[in-house]
């Protein structure tokens, strides 16, 4: 690939123009921001400055032939002069010229254009008024009548909890009895016909990260000249930044500066990441990720045998460590029940299919039209699926698998699921604060569906420990002095509803998987004590929410052994 200043220096003798250089040229920011930022982005020019002689001098990526050099000079209302410059010196100045705009708009954009849809507060003044008098009805009820609130908490919760693990059975049965037919090599299209991509990667304190992702993302099977990698690196990561630069990464990566600002969340970097894009099609990766080679054909691919309504197909995830221990090798399996068995099933059922958080790729233009992600919400990829949906949009699975490090020790499961959980909360608390119109939009049996999709995860794994200990107490405790609390027959109809409920998990959970997880019908049964560490990761996610709700748990993972990198 030419090097950018290379290229610069054939532009401007072609253009018979004088080169700029942005960064060591004074530019006027205030006159740069007189006009739309997206204007200069669009068009490929910027404004330098004002010139003696009543010109403005422009700097541009393209030919000024007569009819660009008209149109500039009517936008300005001044006669213009024109000085060559590369695309990237022109995006990076109308970055560094709106940086408090973008910042503005990556933070707070969507809670000051629709607050009811940002996770920016946990909850409505509605919702707290409705928490406070249930919990004052509560405790009236425990006060009167204590042995009938035990009964009906207890089973209550308990149907609730077989209710939601039957829904998940359901879907994993209808996603595994659709036939799959094995993986075929996408059709091979030409390279000019190939759209521009946009690669996005959020990395914050990952300076360790940067020649594995340098690596990967290089052995990308895509024309160089239509691909851009934008780096997301927080403005006070310098360690990352210096790794970066070190590395002499190919032109194709770019650093994109990230405002320093709360919230410091991955969706609020790719805000700020989707302003400065400029592909057709856009995919988020995460620094230690590895993605296959063909992934970005293989999305095109399926875009274009999708309808109109699709706008983001996710990949698979695969880990490179699944058999390092215990933890990576029930993540491993987890994932697999996830990916061969729910997720096709949420698909069949027409429910909104939750995005994951990585190798997600978007047409570029409806994801402008969603608003982007929310800032504030730490799973903000399940809440882009749901107003994709809400709107009449798709997102399905793609036949393609990005390879990762799954977290290796129990503090790293526990921090990583607690930040997940977290997320779904948010999301159920906001998509909860107008269920009225989101039914009209997409239907009774979608909203149940999804809701309850949403709401599942959290809600069953906070139901595990209680139901562990109400059935420690059972055992331990002579039944007189429960039933005080909780009468017998609630007690083993909330029990019984519980091991139902763990059974159908665990039957969700076996299945055929792309992903071979050795030893799958032993790790099942290991599945109980794995759901006490999500237990434990709910609660901690429970508490953040109202403590911390903004705070990005970041995972921990051992570093990924680098691989050479093609150019």
């Amino acid at each position: 690939m030419v090097k950018a200043d290379a290229l610069l220096k054939v532009m401007a003798r072609a253009w018979k123009l004088a080169p700029i250089d942005l960064d060591s040229t004074r530019v006027d920011f205030d006159l740069v921001r007189h006009w739309p930022g997206e204007l200069y982005l669009e068009q490929n020019w910027v404004p330098v400055h004002d010139q003696s002689n009543g010109s403005v001098l422009v700097a541009t990526a393209r030919v000024p032939d007569a009819e660009r050099a008209s149109a500039i000079a009517n936008v300005l209302e001044s006669p213009v002069e024109f000085v060559a410059a590369t695309s990237w010196d022109i995006r990076r100045t109308v970055l560094r010229g709106f940086r408090a705009e973008i910042d503005g708009d990556a933070s707070t954009d969507r809670w000051r254009t629709n607050p009811s849809l940002s996770a920016r507060v946990v909850l409505s003044k509605a919702q707290v008024t409705g928490g406070i008098l249930g919990g004052l009805a509560l405790l009236a009820l425990a006060i009167a009548w204590p042995a009938a609130l035990g009964a009906a908490v207890v089973t209550i919760a308990g149907a609730a909890y077989a209710g939601t693990t039957t829904f998940m059975l359901v879907l994993a049965v209808r996603g595994g009895t659709r036939r799959s037919a094995p993986p075929v090599a996408a059709q091979r299209q030409p390279d000019e016909v190939l759209p521009f991509y946009t690669v996005l990667v959020p990395v914050f304190r990952q300076a360790h990260a940067v020649p594995g992702m340098i690596a990967s993302l290089s052995r990308l099977d895509y024309p160089v000249d239509r691909l851009e990698v934008l780096v997301l690196v927080e403005e006070e990561d310098r360690l990352t930044r210096d790794a970066i630069v070190r590395a002499e990464a190919p032109e194709r990566f770019r650093i994109v500066s990230v405002p320093g600002g709360a919230p410091e969340t991955r969706p609020r970097a790719c805000n700020v990441g989707l302003f400065a894009a400029r592909g057709e099609f856009l995919v988020v990766y995460g620094a230690e990720h590895e993605p296959a080679p063909d992934q970005l054909r293989r999305a095109i691919d399926t875009f274009a045998g999708g309808a109109a309504d699709l706008v983001c197909v996710q990949a698979s995830v695969d880990y490179s460590n699944a058999q390092r221990n215990t933890v990576t090798r029930l993540i491993a399996l987890e994932q697999s029940a996830w990916a061969e068995r729910v997720l096709p099933g949420i698909e069949r059922s027409r429910l909104a299919v939750p995005a994951g958080g990585t190798s997600n790729h978007f047409r570029t233009t409806a994801l402008i039209e969603l608003g982007g992600w929310d800032p504030y919400n730490v799973s903000e990829s399940v809440d882009l699926g749901i107003r994709a949906s809400a709107v009449g949009y798709r997102v399905s699975p793609m036949d393609s698998i990005t390879v990762e490090r799954a977290a290796a020790s129990v503090p790293a499961l526990i921090r990583q699921r607690s930040r997940w959980l977290k997320g779904d909360l948010q999301t159920a608390f906001v998509h909860a604060r107008q269920p009225v119109a989101l039914i009209r939009r997409v239907g009774i049996a979608r909203f149940l569906g999804t809701a309850l999709l949403v709401v599942a995860s959290p809600a069953v794994f906070l139901a595990v420990i209680p139901f562990y200990l109400l059935i420690a107490i059972a055992l331990a405790v002579p039944g007189d002095v429960v039933a005080t609390v909780v009468p017998a027959w609630a007690l083993q109809a909330g029990i019984v509803l519980f091991v139902a409920g763990t059974i159908e998990m665990i039957v969700t959970a076996i299945g055929p998987v792309k992903q071979k997880v050795r030893g799958a019908a032993t790790l099942c049964l290991l599945l109980p004590v794995y759901w006490i560490l999500h237990s434990v990761a709910a609660y901690k996610a429970l508490g953040q929410l109202f403590t911390r709700p903004h705070y990005w748990e970041k995972t921990d993972r051992e570093p990924a052994p680098v691989l050479p990198a093609t150019a």
